[in-house]
């Protein structure tokens, strides 16, 4: 509650005054008598003796209507958020041999799934560093023998989590291997046709000319495009060969982070009729390959032993890759004196018709 006119209450001291004027007021007589020591012995009534009730209520009347005079408000803030954010791809190895284990907070799982959870951190943030990328474009690319779009840029990130989670190691033997090149195609295509689309939309809903650069922006602008390319292989499938889809990618200003998954010295899971078996897995990252498309567009190479050095990767970029939230705070008022003013008028009305009837005196 807020009260706009706060010196109304300076008022408040002038009801004694108007108090103490009220109950010395005399009128003339109306009607002359000889003598009034007769009339002095008659007992004094109940109505005679609250007649000063009419004078606290009218003070009361005087009291509740200063507060109207304040002018007592309740204020609502809204808010309005202009989000400039970043547009990111993730593309995700799920070939065979991200089976291998992988250490996660001294646990043995699958690469893909140490993969999973760590991007599950990123997207919807963790006690351990990142707070989320609430207000970005994030996307879900997997690709093995072919690339999938699994989940499209999106602004709501509880369905891009679900697909996520649902990703899994390709089954099927035909469909295995690594087409890198084909990944990264397929994500530098989504990230600018999302980037086209977004600034049609906001021309059509009257943002300005979609083709004049001063009215690029709309309520929601795509600050940079970002590749995070994670993978424990070299690429040996696909159509594309890598280091032209980076540079589509740099032409159209995407910047490309690659993670290269697992460490020299892995081992696999696996399920025979025997029993299960650790068995050593062949170190065949091409790492080479991996920086040179980083640094074609803009990004880093890194690799990741672990879950904890993903996370430190990941970390990295979430801080070099900002999202800017510009909010525009303002408050709506309403007004709340007719729960003072509504009384008052009640108490003036009763005062008077008490004065005229129960109260009422000669003169």
């Amino acid at each position: 509650m807020q009260w706009y006119t706060p010196w109304a209450f300076l008022l408040f001291l002038t009801l004694p005054v108007v108090g103490w004027a009220m109950l010395r007021r005399k009128r003339a007589a109306a009607v002359k008598f000889p003598s009034l020591i007769d009339m002095q012995a008659c007992p004094v009534s109940w109505r005679l003796r609250l007649r000063p009730v009419l004078v606290a209520v009218r003070l009361l009347c005087l009291a509740l209507l200063i507060l109207a005079l304040a002018r007592p408000r309740k204020g609502t803030v809204l808010s309005e958020l202009s989000t400039e954010g970043v547009a990111i791809q993730a593309v995700v190895d799920r070939s065979g041999s991200m089976a291998a284990e992988m250490d996660y907070d001294g646990q043995k799982f699958d690469r893909l799934e140490v993969v999973k959870r760590v991007l599950a951190d990123f997207v919807e943030g963790d006690r351990k560093g990142l707070g989320g990328r609430t207000g970005d474009l994030i996307g879900l690319i997997t690709f093995a023998r072919y690339a999938d779009t699994v989940c499209p840029l999106v602004l709501s990130h509880s369905i891009l989590s679900e697909f996520l989670r649902t990703t899994e190691i390709v089954s099927i033997r035909s469909e295995d291997g690594t087409a890198i090149g084909d990944a990264i195609a397929l994500a530098a295509a989504r990230l600018k046709t999302a980037e086209e689309e977004l600034r049609r939309r906001n021309a059509q809903l009257g943002f300005g000319d979609a083709q004049s650069p001063e009215n690029k922006r709309g309520g929601f602008e795509i600050k940079s495009k970002v590749i995070i390319l994670l993978t424990d292989g070299r690429n040996n499938m696909g159509d594309y060969e890598p280091l032209a889809a980076a540079e589509l990618a740099a032409q159209w200003g995407i910047t490309i982070y690659t993670i290269g998954i697992g460490s020299a010295q892995s081992f696999a899971t696996v399920q025979t009729m025997l029993g299960t078996f650790r068995m050593p897995t062949r170190d065949d990252l091409d790492e080479g390959l991996l920086e040179e498309i980083a640094k074609k567009t803009g990004g880093f190479y890194s690799r990741a032993t672990d879950a904890e050095s993903l996370r430190d990767i990941v970390r990295r970029i979430d801080a070099l890759e900002k999202t800017e939230m510009k909010s525009v705070q303002y408050t709506q008022y309403a007004e709340r004196f007719g729960r003072w003013t509504l009384p008052a008028l009640l108490l003036l009305g009763l005062e008077m018709v008490a004065g005229c009837t129960i109260f009422r005196k000669i003169p």
